[in-house]
């Protein structure tokens, strides 16, 4: 006999619980590491007197903490190095700036400062409320669109599976106060996705089985075999996509660590929620349902 998933519920929402409680509270009380696609920053216009590396110069910038900046070299075409190099980073005080620049002399070389600039947010107030408005708007279609193929339960549980990976993901960020920036939000985007194509494929199963729902079956029973169905497409989605991160965040760049770390996460409650909470949401919904319409129909008979 195979585990009862459905049976477990409670569970499985105090595990949610329980992951949720601290982000949330991380969320209220220290918030976000915001980055300077958030904040703004200063931009160094630097020309050095050798080709240099984004390499070498995140290598600097490492010591010093600033190794999320941002790195370009200015030349026409693909190049390995160049003379011209752009630094943005968060903003710098005087004296900053100085040690800053003067371990970079030292560790690469003579070099002039062209220009010395303060830079705004490239995600600014305004930018951000239209995202958060976008996402709102998708869900809202979701909700129409699976309602309209599936039933209204189906939809409002696949969102709230959505809402459950994305505060996870957002209270992770702030409990370890990672850097959020504009790669951190392109994940977030990500997982949405993700999410709630995992969830519907179990979804679909279920209105299949209901089709060919066995008399004297209950809900709990048919969902458990939906889930059991769909378990191995499941693991093997989730496990290509986990490979595929970790390898990013392990062997990638630092300014991609964020954005794979935004994914490992994402998919990891994606895929736990998918199987553990949103099919779930909807059997208590429809139980409950049912209840309800035997104590009316209980009532009228009387």
């Amino acid at each position: 006999m195979k585990f009862d998933i459905v049976g477990k519920r409670y569970w499985w929402f105090l595990l949610s619980a329980l992951i949720l409680i601290p982000g949330l509270i991380s969320m209220a009380v220290q918030g976000f590491n915001l980055g300077i696609d958030f904040t703004g920053g200063t931009l160094l216009d630097l020309k050095f007197a050798r080709p240099v590396t984004v390499v070498e110069v995140r290598d600097v910038l490492k010591d010093h903490q600033m190794e999320n900046s941002t790195i370009q070299l200015a030349a026409t075409g693909q190049v390995e190095s160049a003379t011209n190099v752009l630094i943005r980073t968060h903003v710098l005080g005087e004296d900053e700036r100085r040690i800053v620049l003067n371990d970079v002399g030292e560790r690469l070389g003579a070099f002039e400062v062209l220009r010395v600039e303060k830079v705004g947010a490239v995600v600014g107030e305004e930018l951000t409320r239209n995202a958060i408005l976008a996402v709102i708007l998708s869900w809202v279609f979701m909700i129409v669109y699976i309602t309209y193929r599936f039933e209204f339960k189906f939809a409002v549980s696949g969102i709230l599976t959505l809402v459950h990976d994305v505060l996870i993901m957002l209270g992770a960020f702030s409990l370890l106060q990672k850097e959020v920036d504009a790669t951190f939000v392109a994940a977030l985007l990500t997982i949405i996705g993700y999410s709630i194509n995992d969830t519907i494929v179990i979804f679909d199963r279920i209105r299949e089985n209901l089709k060919t729902h066995r008399k004297g079956e209950g809900f709990k029973e048919l969902v458990n075999r939906s889930i059991w169905q769909t378990m191995t497409r499941s693991i093997y989605t989730v496990l290509t996509v986990l490979f595929a991160a970790t390898s990013l965040y392990v062997f990638g760049g630092e300014t991609t660590k964020n954005f794979s770390l935004a994914l490992i996460i994402g998919v990891s409650a994606g895929a736990y929620s998918s199987i553990f909470i949103g099919s779930p949401i909807w059997v208590m919904w429809k139980e409950y349902v049912d209840r309800q319409r035997l104590v009316a129909r209980s009532k009228g008979a009387k």
